[in-house]
């Protein structure tokens, strides 16, 4: 939504905005979220999954009324805050939960869709601004502001009807509604499925190691054995990949960069002319910021559609691959921005313009490819159960971080030292691409339990592999043996295969 104010003259107008205002008032999100992530896992371990979305929904909804009834800057950057506390607890709770719920086969598509619905929200807000900048007054930039909490007062009303996190259940030794909450997302209820009850086995024996082996929900255990400090470092990779990669130049910033590439507004010249300029100037100025807005639109209906092409594709061509063709074609094309800001940003030449704008679009589209689904699919993949919650506080402390300094540092570096900005960031890109190739593990068509095989050597169950249970390739035995060991009666009639009756 940012994006979008930040072209309205309405609103740079009434808050007086300076390039230093301009960014803390697009700064405070990545404020309010790191503020909120330092601790919002623990809380998700305490209260469970479900409550600590209420919560994350609940700052959203008051940060929207706060934001559009804003009186002055603080009142504005304050709202700011506590809307990035809602995005944070989100970052947080959502993944965590999304990962441990739903089924191995939708686990990507939900992960997935849900930082893909980035672009929705900003197609939404972005279309809204379109038609409110035509208002005269500061109901331009109010009332898209009061619209960002609709959908998170939608949320609060849903989330008392969906099953908690099976695994935070059976860590709480609730086994009875652990099974139930399995079956409704995985068997439409049928608690004797094969698969549901092959995956309670398998979730429970590796909880139960993890209590043995002392693995507890603390701060000290994400750091505590080689294992979980390789799991925190993909993860934390993650955050600086999703953010540095020069993305968020183009999510905050794209006027400054059109007008950089050679597309001019008048927005700073009506920032000092008296109020009482023509006419003329003020259609020009109208048609200009209709025309940025415009283009806002299409780039987040753009960055929509690849974001959710990457998200159907990363079950088929996995995590690993996808984030290497996303970030060597993202670097191309940075490089592509720097290129020809420099030869036409000062340049009349309509071609090398419209050229730059192309290289913008093709930019941010390869970053939606892969770093937007992966954004919160890849972390709560590579951590465990004892780590998973607190891990994603940590993961959304560093994401903040990151989105503060690139929030601050761009429009500054951009007026200073121009197209260099984009070949500095082009460069870093590469060392991105190196790390991913060397350091990723592929995570794709595993259950969170067989993932730890890929960092401990084994899996903590003697449960076979859920895609061999579902080709029926596995002995059903074995997951017999299993459950004798859990609070369930294994004696349960959907298991009665040819393998468990012998």
């Amino acid at each position: 939504m940012m994006n979008a104010l930040n072209i309205l003259p309405s609103y740079t107008e009434y808050f007086h905005l300076t390039t230093a205002t301009l960014s803390l008032n697009t700064a405070a999100t990545w404020m309010g979220g790191g503020i909120v992530s330092l601790f919002y896992g623990m809380i998700v371990d305490r209260v469970g999954r479900k409550k600590a979305l209420i919560g994350a929904a609940a700052f959203t909804v008051c940060a929207a009324i706060l934001q559009a009834a804003a009186q002055n800057i603080g009142m504005f950057v304050a709202a700011r805050i506590l809307l990035g506390m809602g995005m944070g607890a989100s970052t947080v709770s959502g993944p965590t939960y999304l990962a441990e719920t739903l089924p191995p086969r939708f686990r990507a598509l939900g992960l997935g869709v849900f930082f893909t619905f980035f672009y929705v929200g900003g197609l939404l807000s972005a279309g809204v601004t379109y038609k409110t900048a035509q208002y005269h007054s500061t109901w331009a930039w109010r009332l898209p502001s009061a619209l960002q909490g609709v959908f998170s007062l939608m949320s609060m009303l849903i989330f008392p009807f969906v099953p908690e996190s099976p695994r935070w259940l059976i860590y709480r030794d609730r086994h009875e509604d652990a099974l139930e909450s399995l079956a409704l997302t995985q068997a439409d209820g049928r608690k004797d499925d094969p698969i549901v009850l092959a995956q309670y086995a398998e979730i429970t024996d590796t909880i139960r190691f993890e209590k043995e082996a002392g693995k507890t929900v603390s701060l000290l255990t994400m750091i505590k054995t080689p294992s979980s400090r390789k799991r925190m470092m993909l993860a934390l990779s993650v955050a600086v990949c999703a953010i540095l990669s020069g993305n968020n130049f183009v999510s905050y910033y794209l006027s400054l960069m059109l007008n950089n590439a050679g597309i001019k507004d008048t927005t700073t010249q009506l920032e000092i002319v008296s109020p009482g300029y023509n006419n003329q100037q003020n259609i020009l100025n109208m048609a200009l910021t209709s025309l940025q807005i415009h283009q806002n639109i299409i780039l987040n209906a753009w960055c929509l559609v690849i974001a959710l092409l990457g998200t159907f594709l990363s079950d088929h061509i996995g995590r690993k691959p996808q984030a290497l063709i996303s970030t060597a074609l993202l670097t191309i094309f940075l490089f592509c921005v720097g290129a020809l800001t420099k030869v036409y940003g000062t340049s009349e030449n309509k071609s090398g313009v419209y050229g730059t704008v192309a290289a913008i679009f093709l930019f941010q589209g390869s970053f939606s490819f892969a770093w937007t689904p992966l954004t919160v699919l890849y972390p709560p993949e590579v951590f465990n159960y004892p780590i998973r919650a607190n891990g994603m506080g940590v993961y959304g402390v560093l994401t903040k971080g990151c989105g503060l300094l690139t929030t601050f540092a761009f429009p500054y570096a951009l007026k200073t030292i121009g197209w260099k900005m984009y070949m500095i960031n082009g460069a870093w890109d590469a060392l991105e691409l190196a790390f991913v190739a060397y350091f990723w593990v592929e995570t794709k068509g595993k259950t969170l339990e067989e993932i730890d095989e890929l960092f401990d050597g084994r899996k903590h169950s003697n449960v076979p592999d859920l895609s061999a249970i579902r080709e029926g390739k596995a002995d059903m035995r074995e997951v017999l043996v299993g459950l004798e060991r859990t609070q369930i009666n294994p004696k349960s009639p959907g298991i009665e295969t040819s393998n468990a009756k012998e």
